[in-house]
């Protein structure tokens, strides 16, 4: 039992050169409890995970900490001859060693040393720890050979080791960012299931909808409020975006009023100066000393009014990011392939044809050939067999976020972010590197859209993008009159997808797990915005 875990901060803080991103958070987190962060690309959910981990120093404030903990990241640094052997011997690191602690008090047997040793092992289940890390991994597809260098497997890939290690570690607190970016859904039910079942704390970042209802007993949301603070939420994600919409509301409405009463107040006390300040008089026969008073207690009353009501306003609500999906114009026959084989990562058996305002949806687990099929379709890997005949723009959305030159300002890559709606003004100046993920994931479709493509292919592209943007992509696919070809494994994108034409790939030919990029040279491609 895990009862005296628990995770507290108090007043934290973290800014950067744009202000701060998180605010004054303070909340607890006790064993049992599985927290998820939300809110918009850039709100601060990654820098308060970090936070939490004390893997960033915040401006102020505290966290402290009782028990064990682990951190998956959204992108996995890795050393230069690394291998999925040295994850997993790090992952077991601790349950290999409470159980050598454990030989080495049973001779010469120390009693007290023993009874500390065995306690400690019982209760992070040392014994169990190898069988739940194969479990693990075979259950998330990563059951890669342990010597295989981790820069010969894609980024999903490493993603997957990292959170069979996670799961296999057992630690009291488990911080998850995005996990659920590279799982099939297969791997994502075995996820579900071991959260739930987890005894200790869960903090968790996510995009994926059915993942915040199914675990997390609370959501925190770090969207702006109408008092400035954070909250918590529980009942499910689709009982807080209920609420979370009707308080939209009430703030925008009493916003209003209390704008109306501003100015109206403002007004009457203009005109009482100025009546006063012009010499007004009182009409013949009244007291002119008790009007005159009168008058200006009258004022004195009504300034005082708008003293307390600026007191107490309400923000602005400020206005949020709208995506605002340029029209695509495309007609006819767009795209064309016939069966294509990729050795080792893809077996298209049947045609595939694009044409204007077709919308299809590929499936398959995890090493079927989604991503191979696309970047093929999208012109960016030659097929062993078959041809791929395109007769209109084609852009590709790749699974992941990658800028050849990170130090170049958004403004320059794409100057129409702002007026699509996927990046505020305040972030174009900024450098690539100083976004979020999920702002540059925002950015790399403002490229895309930009470019007045005829054919769309989308690789996961609810991959670190707010739930809020995801909604309104959803909305806009399906609206286009540009064809449209998407890979995803999250469940509510499948859902609202339900009807379009499949294209169902299936994993019998995988032969190895090396990465597109990595197996056929190819660098990310970032484009430019159109202007």
């Amino acid at each position: 039992m895990r009862s005296h875990v628990h995770l507290t901060t108090q007043d934290l803080t973290k800014g950067y050169e744009t202000g701060p991103v998180v605010d004054g958070v303070s909340l607890t987190v006790s064993a049992g409890h599985r927290l998820g962060i939300i809110g918009e690309n850039g709100r601060g959910k990654t820098t308060l995970l970090r936070l939490l981990a004390e893997d960033l120093a915040p401006d102020q404030g505290t966290v402290s900490r009782h028990g064990s903990l682990s951190l998956v990241r959204q992108e996995m640094p890795f050393q230069d001859g690394e291998t999925v052997g040295d994850l997993l011997s790090e992952a077991l690191r601790e349950s290999r060693s409470a159980l050598s602690e454990l030989d080495s008090a049973a001779e010469p047997f120390d009693e007290l040393r023993y009874g500390k040793a065995l306690a400690h092992a019982e209760a992070i289940e040392a014994w169990d720890a190898d069988r739940r890390a194969e479990i693990a991994l075979e259950a998330l597809d990563a059951g890669h050979d342990r010597s295989l260098p981790l820069r010969h497997l894609s980024v999903g890939q490493r993603y997957r080791v990292r959170l069979a290690c996670l799961l296999a570690e057992r630690a009291d607190v488990l911080l998850l960012d995005e996990p659920t970016n590279h799982l099939d859904a297969d791997a994502l039910a075995f996820l579900t299931e071991r959260l739930r079942e987890h005894h200790g704390v869960v903090v968790l970042v996510s995009h994926d909808r059915t993942l915040l209802d199914d675990v997390c007993t609370q959501l925190l949301d770090l969207d702006p409020a109408p008092d400035g603070a954070v909250h918590l939420h529980g009942g499910g994600y689709r009982a807080f975006k209920e609420a979370k919409h009707a308080e939209r509301q009430r703030w925008e409405q009493r916003f209003a009023q209390e704008e109306a009463e501003h100015d109206e107040l403002a007004e009457k006390v203009d005109r009482a100066r100025s009546r006063l300040r012009d010499g007004w008089r009182p009409p013949k026969g009244a007291a002119r000393h008790k009007r005159t008073t009168r008058a200006a207690n009258g004022m004195r009353t009504v300034a005082r009014r708008l003293e307390e009501l600026d007191d107490q306003r309400v923000a602005a609500p400020p206005p949020p990011l709208r995506f605002t999906p340029p029209e695509l114009e495309a007609s006819g026959d767009l795209l064309h392939a016939t069966p294509l084989e990729v050795p080792g990562r893809l077996s298209l058996t049947e045609p595939i044809s694009l044409g204007a305002g077709d919308k299809v949806l590929v499936t398959g687990p995890n090493g079927a050939g989604k991503s191979t099929l696309l970047t093929v379709l999208a012109g960016r890997l030659t097929p062993a067999t078959g041809t791929v005949h395109r007769t209109g723009r084609v852009a590709l959305l790749a699974q992941e976020p990658a800028f050849e030159d990170e130090d170049t300002t958004a403004a320059r890559l794409c100057p129409r972010a702002e007026e699509l709606g996927l990046l505020a003004g305040k972030d174009l100046t900024r450098p690539v590197s100083r976004l979020s993920t999920g702002q540059r994931r925002r950015l790399e479709l403002a490229i895309l859209l930009s470019t007045g493509p005829h054919v769309l292919l989308l690789d996961e592209p609810t991959n670190h993008l707010s739930i809020a943007l995801v909604d309104e992509l959803t909305e806009a696919l399906r609206r286009t009159r540009a064809a449209v070809a998407v890979a995803t494994h999250d469940r509510q994108m499948r859902t609202d997808f339900d009807s379009w034409r499949p294209v169902v790939l299936n994993s019998s030919s995988r032969v190895h797990e090396f990465s597109v990029a990595s197996e056929a040279g190819l660098l990310p491609s970032t484009g430019r915005c159109a202007r």
